[in-house]
């Protein structure tokens, strides 16, 4: 069976909390999620994770530390609009951020499906290994949230569109 969603984790692990999508793919290792879901550790690889989104999937959820002036450990879920990230992106093979692979998935003719992230107020993003206490206390809630996603069932989140 083909995957049809693909659950990418993004992210610095050697910037604190921006491993958030990191270690939330490490503990979906061990859950259980259907046939059709393939998840991948992309890390800082955005360039990697654009080409992989070339194989068509119906829905990506991303994992990510994502700021939005909320308390340190807060989760949401946004339903991203690809075309406006996808606009005004510069493309830097070195270091993609999300928006950055949006536009070369385009460039390159590819669409994501449906795009869903599943984003975690940071604490600090310092230099240094290791999330802070409140974003690890988030991590479990994160691995419900996608289990819930993967299965078709909606997660008890805060829901924002970007």
């Amino acid at each position: 069976m083909r995957p049809r969603v693909l659950v990418a984790g993004i992210g610095n692990i050697f910037l604190g909390d921006d491993g958030f999508g990191v270690e939330v793919i490490k503990e979906l290792e061990q859950a259980d999620l259907p046939p059709w879901v393939q998840i991948a550790d992309y890390g800082i690889a955005g360039m990697h994770l654009a080409y992989d989104l070339m194989g068509g999937y119906d829905t990506t959820i991303l994992l990510d530390a994502t700021p939005h002036g909320r308390p340190p450990g807060t989760l949401s879920l946004i339903e991203a609009d690809t075309e406006d990230l996808a606009a005004s992106a510069s493309i830097d093979a070195h270091g993609m951020r999300p928006d950055a692979v949006f536009r070369l998935l385009r460039l390159l003719g590819g669409d994501a499906g449906r795009v869903l992230l599943v984003g975690c107020e940071p604490a600090c993003l310092d230099e240094g290994i290791g999330l802070s206490p409140e974003v690890t206390a988030a991590v479990p809630a994160a691995v419900r949230a996608v289990t819930e996603l993967a299965w078709g069932t909606s997660p008890q989140l805060q829901t924002t569109e970007v």
